[in-house]
């Protein structure tokens, strides 16, 4: 199985753990010319952007780990877009929140990171 389609089974394993779990599931593998949000849906009030990550081990880092401070900083970047083109301003309730896949091991972070303001270049 090539990365893209393993990615894309543990894309959809988290999002059925997402569902099973009280979210609703509004988007998968949402792009823009920002870049990718993985996962987006509504849980408790919050519109959620999430970030799934997956390790086979632990040899190379955890899988949270893997969500560095510029991977948060383009996240936060689709996300601002995403809302700018769906009418969703300021007041909107925003989270963001890591699936961390560690071999069978699935685990929720709520409320991963926070928001991170960058300037259009």
């Amino acid at each position: 199985m090539n990365k893209r389609a393993a990615g894309a089974a543990w894309e959809q394993k988290a999002a059925e753990y997402l569902a099973f779990h009280g979210m609703e599931i509004r988007e998968r593998n949402y792009q823009n010319r920002q870049g990718e949000i993985d996962i987006i849906g509504c849980h408790e009030g919050y519109l959620v952007f999430v970030e799934v990550k997956y390790r086979r081990s632990s040899e190379k880092g955890s899988a949270l780990e893997a969500v560095t401070t510029g991977k948060q900083r383009q996240i936060c970047k689709v996300a601002d877009y995403y809302r700018y083109t769906r009418g969703l301003g300021e007041s909107t309730a925003v989270r963001y929140d890591v699936v961390a896949i560690q071999g069978d091991k699935i685990e929720w972070l709520k409320n991963a990171f926070p928001h991170i303001y960058t300037r259009n270049r």
